[in-house]
This record gives C-alpha cells, structure tokens and sequence, in this order.
C-alpha cells in the first residue's frame, strides 16, 4: 500500500470487537482488537486512517459478519481484500481460502498444497500475520497432531470459530 489514505471502523462481533481497515483495492485489515500484530499495522498507518463509518464498504462487511456469526454464510468471496504481503505470504493466504467451511487441514497439508512441503514453519509464519482474520480463515489450520495450535486472535477464538463452523453455539465461548 502507498500513501493512500484508508478508511477505517470498528465492527462488533460475538467474539470480541474488531478494526477493519479498506483500501481502495479493498479490505486490508479486519482484526480483532487484541491481535497484538494489528496494532502493529495500525500504528504505521495512524496517518493514513480516516473515518470509516459513513463508508458503505463496512455496513456490508458488518452484515456479512453478523450472517457468518448467525451460520448463514459459508464464504466471503464477495467480499473484495487487499492484504499487503510478500508473495509466498499472499499465495499461502489464498490457500487458506481453499478449506472449506467447517473443515480443518494441517500446516503441513497447507504446505503440500502450495507444492512446498518443507515450508511448514514458512506457512505458519505466514498464517501468523495474515492481516484480513476470518474472511481469509486461517482459523481452519491446525496441528498435524489435531490440536489447535496459533492464533493471533487467541486460541479460544480459534476454538469457538471452529466450533461454529460445526454447528455449535458460541454461548459457551
């Protein structure tokens, strides 16, 4: 991203608040507000934000939220992103988008299906800062053991989330 200014608001969730952040080319941030590696980002960009509420981008992305928290929807693809990355983050990235909804696949499986099979640690790396949470579902990604492992928004989230997408209530989270 250049020195483009970007819009910027704050959308709720059952899961915490969250900042979400548009560049024109689309979504560049959506993180929960304890994502220690947002505020990283945010920080950089302080000079850049505006004040998204009047926006039309975020009501969609609101509405979006709300549908995917009530379990009426199942992808975001409508929905335009940006995430600034190097190249071996962003391909890693879009094949997060790949695991279907209610489905988990290893970092290991990630790494296969970037035809890297040694880059798991890379691909995790990569899943770490993955900047557009949720609508790019890293959340889906666990150890090859099967235990949750990693999550920038905590690992109760990750928890609730994967539940969510198997048909649970969030009341317990």
């Amino acid at each position: 991203m250049n020195e483009t200014p970007l819009a910027s608001a704050r959308l709720h969730t059952p899961l915490g608040g969250m900042t979400a952040v548009y560049a024109p080319q689309g979504l560049c941030l959506l993180a929960f507000d304890d994502d220690r590696h947002s505020h990283t980002a945010l920080a950089a960009w302080q000079h850049r934000l505006l004040d998204g509420r009047g926006d039309a981008r975020f009501a969609v992305l609101q509405q979006a939220l709300d549908a995917y928290f009530a379990g009426q929807r199942r992808h975001f693809r409508d929905i335009a992103t940006a995430p600034a990355g190097t190249p071996f983050q962003r391909a890693a990235w879009r094949a997060l988008c790949d695991i279907p909804y209610g489905h988990t696949r290893s970092y290991a499986e990630q790494a296969r299906a970037l035809d890297k099979p040694r880059a798991v640690r890379a691909v995790a790396a990569a899943n770490s800062r993955n900047p557009v949470s949720l609508l790019i579902p890293c959340h889906r990604v666990i150890g090859s053991n099967g235990k949750l492992t990693g999550y920038a928004g905590g690992l109760w989230r990750k928890q609730a989330l994967l539940a969510l997408e198997r048909g649970a209530s969030l009341s317990k989270f």
